[in-house]
């Protein structure tokens, strides 16, 4: 059981952005300064913090979770989403074209959380 997924549009802004700047990776902050909306950065560009966690991929952009939100947010199933407007993330790539990345949450369900996907940690 994949732990992120993406709407068609989250996936085409994606594919954009990739055409663009290249290889991406996505990461969402557990709040203060950079917010609580997922970010897009191209890949490297973005330094990970010490147990910051990669809850899987989107159209092969690894999406980094906070450790601290991750551990709020564990037993949620993220979807990746996109809307109209200019949100708090002003370094994030989709900013200049009008764009916001968004996500939506659901709880798993128990017999989900027994078949979800491994994590990866950065160390």
């Amino acid at each position: 059981m994949k732990r992120v997924d993406a709407t068609e549009k989250a996936i085409s802004l994606l594919q954009q952005l990739k055409e663009k700047h290249g290889e991406l990776m996505l990461y969402q902050a557990g709040g203060c300064c950079e917010g609580t909306q997922p970010q897009c950065f191209r890949k490297g560009e973005f330094y990970l913090r010490y147990k910051d966690v990669c809850i899987g991929e989107i159209d092969g952009i690894e999406f980094w979770v906070d450790k601290d939100l991750f551990e709020y947010w564990k037993h949620a199933h993220f979807e990746l989403d996109v809307i109209d407007a200019i949100g708090a993330g002003g370094f994030s790539l989709e900013v200049p074209l009008g764009k916001t990345f968004k996500v939506n949450y659901r709880l798993f369900t128990p017999a989900e959380t027994s078949q979800l996907e491994n994590i990866k940690i950065n160390v």
